[in-house]
């Protein structure tokens, strides 16, 4: 499994929650389990009292984005690794069902949690994926939508570094917001035109009688 597939964790979870919208879908256990993917042994992990938990880290996770968002590039990093001190886990060679062609080990990094409770299994995944993440594209790489009210949070892994939403669905609806607006900007100046014009025919025709 690839180190940049743990960042997705702390993208999963912050998600859950659309303050700006008045919405969270983070409120059972079965919706704790939903974000651990395929990883059912973890899942299972889950108990009612993770529903809080997981809301708490989602918060000090959303944190981290609104921080690198907004520039506060140290904050980040110190948001970040307090979370890594509080969640830590284990870097472990693996080799688990992953074969190449001769039937030999594909081996690669695993990240090996020891949680008390599935809370801090996850908290430990994301933070150290967002942290992979962060040391190797950078702070601003963290980002949080621009089509408002959404503010989802992503990761940009584009070329030039120039990811502003966190979907193709918020990017056209953004898109085509700033359409009309220069539209409605256009029609303005136009009518303001226009008026103008009118009144300037106005005050000539007053001079010539």
């Amino acid at each position: 499994m690839e180190l940049a597939y743990y960042s997705d964790y702390a993208v999963r979870l912050v998600n859950t929650e659309e303050p700006a919208r008045g919405k969270d879908s983070l409120t059972s256990v079965e919706a704790v389990r939903d974000l651990f993917g395929g990883n059912s042994s973890a899942a299972r992990r889950a108990a009612e009292a993770d529903v809080t938990r997981f809301r708490s880290v989602r918060g000090r996770l959303r944190a981290v984005f609104e921080a690198a968002d907004g520039g506060e590039e140290t904050l980040a990093v110190d948001l970040l690794n307090s979370l890594l001190l509080e969640f830590p886990v284990s870097p472990q060679i693996s080799g688990h069902d992953h074969r190449d062609d001769d039937g030999r080990p594909l081996w690669h990094m695993h990240l090996a949690d020891h949680p008390s409770n599935a809370t801090a299994g996850y908290a430990a995944i994301a933070a150290m994926g967002l942290a992979f993440h962060l040391t190797e594209y950078g702070v601003d790489r963290l980002g949080l939508c621009e089509a408002a009210p959404c503010r989802n949070a992503y990761l940009d892994t584009s070329t030039n570094r120039s990811r502003r939403y966190c979907s193709d669905r918020c990017a056209t609806r953004a898109n085509v917001a700033a359409y009309r607006a220069r539209k409605r900007l256009a029609a303005d100046r136009t009518g303001s035109t226009g008026l103008a014009a009118t009144s300037a025919q106005r005050t000539t025709a007053n001079g010539e009688r």
